[in-house]
């Protein structure tokens, strides 16, 4: 049964939803006891994963208990935040009505990030996930909530080929919709009655840790949760798109070494070796500096120290973020410890309140919990990015001309590879194959 569920999720494509896009197969291949549904809607703004759980919690349960089949786990906990009501309310009816004792439900307090894995297993389990380390390590595997959903369709053949998406901030007709995947962002914006501002910007996820779309054709992915229009000059924006280099110069310049990132810092407080403020001050060439700057290893890029703690309106992520990239690149890696971590005393008390987080944004206007639109999107044309997900790029298995149908596989994993394979979304006509995408015309 576990060799069948794991071929069949494998076949269809699924990946994390909420992260990465890392290839789910693999994580129902491993052996846990604990299974957390990570249902904390961790980001400002987006509300799919609530509304999933309110409308679709069948099937998310039949996703939850697919991994726990196949892990051997003894619990799957659902994890959300109270404030969810109506959801909070579905799934504990879920639950009492299914009657599998191992299924669980756990209220989070409404703090960011919640859903950072590493804050999450220890809110939840009180266990403590080692410095690079994954849930894995302490015998937990954590699923999206949509992860689950497709997980499920997996099951009864369904490929990934659509991906619930929340649509937000200045645009005329926010709301949840389901779009196919390679849908592209011009299209949908259409879609919503367009933008109610005319110079505008969209992030990609949410507006702590999302990018800002270089242009309005970009592609929808598997991993794409939502799409917020802001005004060009807005504050979220402006973090995202200055030049990497001016980021830099400033932080020599400006960074006061208050700390107050380092206080912050979610990795900080669980005990991790991580130092956002020391980073500030790392010059790259300088090889005296190589201890501190592997420490940027350890950054998950919430964005806490930059969009929230930071007094001086700079950006210590953004550093991070080229430090970790250029270590990366070197092939540098934490080393692992098996030193016992210790977590910051004011840990608890040092939660950051996800409303007074979106007032700091100036985002809070926009927290209007849209509902799900009864419109069908229909696109003329997707782009199927070949790479959607952690590892090796689908292999095209399709030509210019072929026809296909919704569902057909169009990308393979390469052989011997991590991966994940895309299906054809829409059905229609390839008009186009290149090394990084599939393009669909809908006939």
């Amino acid at each position: 049964m576990k060799h069948e569920i794991v071929t069949k999720v494998k076949q269809a494509g699924v990946v994390g939803a909420g992260g990465a896009g890392f290839p789910a197969h693999v994580k129902l291949d491993a052996h846990v006891d604990t299974v957390l549904a990570n249902g904390a809607s961790c980001e400002p703004l987006l509300m799919s994963d609530p509304w999933l759980l309110d409308q679709k919690i069948d099937r998310v349960m039949a996703g939850l208990k697919c991994v726990l089949d196949t892990t051997g786990a003894c619990k799957g906990i659902i994890c959300l935040k109270k404030k969810h009501t109506r959801a909070m309310a579905s799934v504990i009816r879920a639950i009492h009505d299914n009657g599998d004792d191992r299924i669980h439900v756990f209220e989070l307090k409404d703090f960011y990030p919640a859903g950072d894995e590493h804050v999450l297993v220890k809110e939840v389990l009180g266990r403590k996930v080692p410095e690079a380390g994954i849930p894995l390590q302490v015998g937990v595997v954590v699923s999206n909530i949509e992860s689950l959903y497709n997980m499920a369709r997996a099951v009864d053949g369904k490929p990934v080929t659509h991906r619930f998406l929340t649509i937000t901030g200045e645009i005329n007709t926010p709301m949840i919709t389901h779009v196919p995947v390679g849908s592209i962002v011009s299209d949908i914006i259409d879609f919503a009655r367009g933008s109610a501002v005319p110079d505008f910007k969209v992030i990609d996820g949410g507006p702590m840790m999302g990018r800002v779309l270089p242009d309005l054709e970009q592609p929808v992915t598997k991993t794409t949760s939502g799409l917020i229009l802001l005004p060009a000059d807005h504050n979220v924006v402006a973090g995202k798109i200055k030049d990497p280099e001016v980021i830099r110069r400033i932080a020599l310049t400006v960074c006061c070494q208050c700390n107050r990132c380092t206080d912050l810092c979610p990795r900080k407080l669980l005990g991790h070796h991580l130092n956002p403020h020391k980073l500030m001050l790392v010059v790259e060439q300088d090889s005296r500096f190589d201890v501190v700057k592997k420490q940027a290893l350890l950054c998950s890029e919430c964005g806490i120290c930059e969009k929230y703690a930071c007094p001086m309106m700079i950006s210590p992520r953004e550093v991070n973020a080229q430090i970790r990239k250029g270590l990366i690149s070197e092939g540098v890696r934490w080393e692992a410890s098996t030193e016992n971590l210790v977590e910051d005393p004011f840990r608890t008390s040092r939660y950051i309140s996800t409303h007074r987080l979106m007032q700091r944004l100036d985002v809070a206007k926009y927290d209007t919990h849209p509902g799900f639109s009864s419109d069908r999107f229909v696109p003329s044309r997707v782009m199927l990015k070949l790479s959607q997900h952690v590892g090796a790029p689908a292999r095209p298995v399709v030509a210019i001309g072929d026809r296909v149908q919704e569902g057909d596989l169009v990308g393979e994993i390469p052989e011997n590879s991590l991966g994940a394979r895309i299906h054809a979304s829409i059905s229609g006509v390839v008009a186009e194959v290149t090394a990084d995408a599939v393009i669909i015309k809908n006939e």
